[in-house]
């Protein structure tokens, strides 16, 4: 069970946004005019599985849960079972109940389903916490900072296309409902229209053309305390990007969620179809997912910036105004990198962003406001020493930002409790001096690296969550190696 979401008084915001202190004892009274909730928990692809409960029987299960299928931890983002079974849910166990725990201090109203209040679930068997359980695990290591006297915040920047969303049938042929699985059954994605053509980023004009879809993405995301401080049109046909707001990283990975959770529901009802595929258009850049992450100490204090004047003696200019424990981290995000990326880029599709010439990563490289590098450095002086930080690259908008966050995070606090020093000067110097150690450049060497018996994502995440997440990536990979594509049937059905 997490106990902290059952232990802990939370602040809580109602639709309107005044701050509710929610306790077991006024859970009642703060749902008095409702019938039914809504309740999600978070699985191993990111996906939110849920359900709406009746008011009293969810009222009835607050401190002893209810019991929920582990099939949602045994299956893939088609219900398909995992080709190789893992500890967490057999068919030997008959795919036993989870108990499902709803989290008191994720409470919020969904504004896309008039108001409903919504919660967000964690999973246990007995008392312990699911061990591949998203939300368990990113609480965990919140907890194991605190301990420390750490904070980890984050901000996560979300790229996205938006397609018309066409009717079973095609555009044009308003009898069929709008259906894109049915759709895409008879048609090729490349039939699919983006919601504006060309590449217009920062556009002041392009997003009147859809303007309440676009207002009500900003405004409802807010209601449901998963607001934006920037969102504005990128370079791509159809392509946005949403800024959410710096917040722990508990809690960023869950606003994350329900962002998404958001956006496709108002596209329902706009006749909008959003798309965070990492690559959705060959030959166009990709949908990133950049995560911003930095320390404080428990007063709010930024501990990555510098104390002092500038470190003359640093090995390099760029980390002059870095502290030690933000070079610790660095260190430690770096020697990591190679053995986590399938928490960082879970998709077949996830690779196929990640080439040069698109604005995306392809090696282990960091630097001062480099925005080619894995990691860029934001730092005095081109920033407050409050904003010091580091923007991992890497990840697409399809990342799974619990298992994500969590990977970043625990991969840099190793280096401060280690004291690692930064392996590789700047990527300015690199790209000049030396050939640069490649990223994986496919889920399945990532997933090799990952699960490799020395890998580092074992030191850093444990070996039962190591297996169970590589065989779910494995699976993943056997689904695409027995698919025939469009690509390679039109490439060889006249030659072969």
């Amino acid at each position: 069970m997490d106990q902290r979401s059952q232990a802990t008084l939370c602040t809580l915001r109602s639709a309107t946004h005044a701050s509710t202190i929610a306790t077991v004892d006024n859970i009642e009274a703060i749902l008095a005019n409702d019938e039914k909730v809504r309740v999600a928990g978070v699985d191993a692809d990111g996906i939110l599985r849920g359900k709406i409960m009746d008011k009293e029987k969810f009222l009835s299960c607050i401190t002893g849960g209810f019991g929920m299928s582990s099939a949602i931890f045994a299956w893939d983002i088609h219900d398909v079972l995992f080709t190789t079974e893992t500890k967490i849910a057999t068919s030997e166990d008959g795919f036993a109940d989870f108990v499902a725990f709803p989290d008191l201090s994720s409470f919020r109203r969904l504004p896309t389903e008039d108001d409903i209040p919504f919660f967000l679930l964690s999973f246990a068997v007995g008392n312990n916490p699911v061990f591949a359980c998203p939300r368990s695990m990113i609480h965990q290591l919140c907890d194991k900072l605190a301990e420390a006297g750490c904070r980890a915040l984050a901000g996560v920047e979300l790229e996205f296309m938006k397609f018309q969303t066409p009717s079973e049938d095609g555009y044009g042929l308003p009898q069929g409902r709008q259906n894109l699985s049915t759709f895409l059954e008879k048609n090729t994605p490349s039939a699919l229209r983006p919601l504006t053509g060309g590449m217009f980023g920062y556009s002041t004009s392009r997003p009147i053309a859809s303007k309440k879809y676009f207002h009500e993405i900003f405004d409802f995301s807010k209601k449901a305390n998963c607001g934006l401080e920037g969102w504005h049109t990128e370079s791509g046909p159809g392509v946005y990007e949403a800024a959410l707001t710096v917040s722990p990283i508990d809690e960023m990975a869950d606003k994350v969620s329900i962002f998404k959770l958001i956006t496709k529901s108002l596209g329902v009802e706009h006749g909008v179809t959003p798309c965070f595929l990492a690559k959705p258009t060959h030959g166009l850049p990709g949908n990133s997912g950049h995560i911003h992450v930095s320390l404080t100490n428990l007063d709010g204090k930024n501990i990555f910036a510098r104390s002092g004047p500038p470190d003359q003696t640093a090995a390099w200019p760029d980390i002059a105004q870095l502290s030690d424990v933000g070079r610790y981290f660095l260190a430690g995000i770096l020697v990591a990198l190679p053995d986590i990326m399938p928490l960082l880029a879970p998709s077949i599709n996830s690779y196929k962003r990640l080439v040069e010439n698109f604005w995306a990563p392809v090696d282990v490289s960091w630097g001062l406001e480099d925005r080619l590098a894995s990691v860029r450095l934001i730092a005095p002086p081109v920033c407050k020493p409050a904003a010091t930080r580091f923007e991992v690259r890497i990840p697409g908008a399809d990342l799974h930002p619990h298992y994500a966050l969590t990977a970043i995070v625990a991969a840099g606090w190793r280096g401060v409790m280690k004291k690692l020093d930064i392996p590789i000067p700047p990527a300015k110097i690199q790209r000049k001096d030396t050939k640069t150690e490649l990223l994986p450049d496919s889920l399945l060497e990532a997933t090799h690296r990952f699960k490799a018996p020395d890998s580092l994502a074992r030191e850093i995440l444990g070996d039962d969550f190591v297996d169970f997440f590589a065989a779910t990536r494995e699976h993943e990979l056997r689904v695409w190696r027995e698919a025939v594509t469009d690509w390679e049937f039109r490439r060889y059905i006249e030659v072969a």
